[in-house]
């Protein structure tokens, strides 16, 4: 099949979406032709594009460079005031539209694969077949940030975008010829919402190559990590939240405990977390695998999400004890205890990360573990497959 893929980002095996865009999109081509349309910051610099790196991979492609915008929240304010979502209406760009469309009459594409339903929207010829890859099922991830969110504002406007969102999101999936997902629960709701709809489990991976335990003596015994986009609500809230309510209770008991918080973009209420003693806050890393050998346990202190977290499988590929809450472990084939860590409330949480900094015996074992789940289960080689199989539906 001759396949195009739409993302909203620049897939390389860096963190996040674009990790899994990247290396979904490397399966691809093992057994297909792939095109590549990708929105790109206009900010960022032709240098750090890595169209080599793609280029290897797809037949073509195309970057679409988009404009500084407004400030989110005047944007989210307009929305409002006009009665429209705005995670589509930042996510439908008319460049986009113009470069689909050129792109759909000079050359045949059997399969457009779009990486986020809120692109789905675009204008396709209708004999082209539909995959959306849900890296969350947004609405829910917008109900769960009304249903934990305490500030009044944002509460009203996450329900405010999950109403707008929801209804959207169900017909454009319905639509699709194949839905991909990241776990089986997700699939399942779906299911529930969709019954004639064929939707298939694509696990988010890790590469474990790439990832792996580099060097036991480089890790500081006393030292916990937490990493992710920190321009991401909900990991802005995790570290938030630790910081506040777990971070004291560890550092009575162990005075010299430090934490790194690693992860592009913080806003600058994470970056103030680096007044607080023990805490170092990076920023943007050309590689976190230095980061995480050097730290004695990872951290997922999540209470909002949606997917499943490549933090977690990049820690555990790297022989890490993890300590989660069952959110931030949710729809991972992880058994508490054995894999990891789960701990719901702040002080079962402190008190798992004080424990594990003081047995490293029994942070070898889960790290030992976790290591061979994620060989077993999570190969990004294991997910490629399951994609391949899944592409079968629209065959």
């Amino acid at each position: 099949m001759k396949l195009l893929m739409v993302s909203p980002n620049l897939p390389r095996p860096m963190s996040g979406a674009s990790t899994r865009n990247y290396h979904l999109l490397k399966t691809l081509a093992r057994q297909h032709r792939v095109s590549l349309l990708a929105q790109v910051d206009s900010t960022e610099s032709a240098a750090n594009r890595d169209t080599p790196l793609l280029e290897d991979i797809a037949e073509n492609v195309q970057l679409i460079a988009l404009p500084a915008s407004r400030s989110k929240r005047l944007r989210q304010f307009m929305s409002v005031v006009q009665g429209k979502s705005y995670s589509l209406s930042v996510s439908r760009v008319e460049k986009v539209q113009k470069a689909l469309d050129v792109l759909l009459s000079h050359d045949h594409y059997d399969v457009v694969l779009f990486e986020s339903v809120l692109l789905a929207g675009y204008r396709l010829p209708q004999h082209i077949r539909v995959i959306i890859d849900q890296h969350n099922i947004e609405h829910e991830l917008l109900y769960r940030t009304c249903q934990y969110e305490r500030k009044w504002l944002r509460k009203w406007y996450n329900w405010w975008e999950y109403r707008l969102l929801k209804p959207v999101e169900i017909e454009l999936c319905r639509k699709a010829d194949l839905i991909l997902v990241t776990s089986e629960r997700e699939r399942l709701l779906l299911q529930s919402m969709l019954p004639d709809n064929v939707s298939e489990v694509v696990p988010n991976g890790v590469d474990t190559e790439t990832f792996q335990e580099i060097c036991v003596e480089q890790e500081v015994a006393k030292q916990i990590i937490f990493t992710g986009a920190m321009d991401y609500y909900p990991n802005i809230d995790a570290v938030l939240s630790f910081a506040q309510r777990c971070w004291p209770r560890i550092r009575v008991q162990i005075p010299d405990a430090t934490w790194q918080i690693v992860g592009r973009n913080p806003p600058p209420e994470v970056r103030r977390l680096a007044g607080i003693p023990g805490i170092n806050v990076t920023g943007t890393v050309p590689d976190v695998r230095p980061y995480l050998a050097a730290s004695a346990l990872a951290i997922a202190p999540l209470s909002i999400g949606g997917g499943t977290r490549l933090k977690i499988l990049e820690a555990l590929a790297m022989r890490k004890a993890v300590v989660s809450t069952s959110l931030g472990c949710e729809g991972l084939a992880v058994e508490p205890g054995t894999h990891l860590i789960v701990a719901d409330q702040p002080e079962v949480f402190a008190h798992a990360v004080i424990e594990l900094i003081g047995n490293p015996g029994r942070r070898r074992a889960l790290g030992i573990a976790g290591r061979s789940l994620v060989e077993a289960e999570y190969s990004w080689e294991r997910c490629g497959d399951q994609l391949l199989h899944a592409l079968e539906h629209v065959n």
